[in-house]
């Protein structure tokens, strides 16, 4: 048996606001944008076309609105795997992504903390 994870839900304030970010500065590829209400939508964003994705969630009340940006209680969150740390750091740099911390150089790999449009908190990572 074979088995991945697909997607993660994350709950945004916005979905356009939230598809802009994730595309425009980070990249990513909209993978779908469907109505399925008057107020729902299926959102998915993702950095690749294999892979796990995101479904960019609209928070619609008040306990989900309160999660927006701190949906691991301020641990990082997500993990954005990257082959090309140093060219990735600084496209993201120039896109304007807040960094929480300079690169580190790890026995695992490089590393830094980055916030989205939110404030959750993201690895950018290359393994070695």
């Amino acid at each position: 048996m074979s088995r991945s994870i697909g997607m993660i839900t994350l709950v945004v304030s916005d979905y356009d606001e939230a598809i802009a970010w994730y595309t425009n500065v980070l990249g990513f590829s909209l993978v779908s944008d469907t109505k399925l209400s008057d107020t729902k939508r299926w959102v998915v964003v993702a950095p690749e076309k294999d892979g796990a994705r995101l479904l960019l969630a609209k928070a619609d009340e008040a306990s989900q609105q309160a999660a927006v940006g701190n949906q691991t209680g301020g641990r990082v969150a997500l993990f954005l795997y990257t082959d090309d740390f140093t060219n990735d750091h600084a496209k993201m740099l120039d896109a304007g992504v807040k960094f929480l911390e300079n690169p580190r150089h790890e026995k695992y790999g490089s590393v830094a903390v980055f916030e989205d449009l939110y404030g959750n908190k993201w690895d950018l990572l290359q393994l070695k």
